[in-house]
């Protein structure tokens, strides 16, 4: 995914893909930038470069990661996704319910 030289990190080409691929499906940039933990500056060159047809720069010397990784990483991406989506629901659930009145009768 990522290798730390002297210049920051760099990313392979999969994971740029993989990070467009997820603000194409209609996520935020800042959002996924948060998620990826990445710079927003990066994703959002990689987006401009992806829509205007060009291919992402493949930083130098990186190993890339197999199918399986790739789809491990995305699926914890998206797993983290739905629990905060799920813990807002329910705090809205339990916001919901307390301004309901009770019906006490059998």
């Amino acid at each position: 995914m990522e290798n730390l030289s002297k210049y920051g990190r760099r990313y392979d080409r999969a994971f740029k893909e993989d990070a467009v691929a997820l603000v194409a499906s209609g996520r935020a940039q800042r959002e996924v930038a948060r998620d990826l933990a990445i710079p927003v500056g990066s994703l959002n060159n990689w987006v401009r470069l992806a829509r205007s047809g060009q291919p992402l720069p493949q930083s130098g010397n990186l190993t890339s990661e197999t199918q399986e990784q790739r789809e491990l990483r995305r699926l914890r991406q998206e797993n983290e996704y739905l629990r905060r989506q799920r813990e807002i629901l329910k705090k809205a659930l339990g916001i919901l319910s307390a301004e309901m009145p009770r019906n006490d009768t059998p």
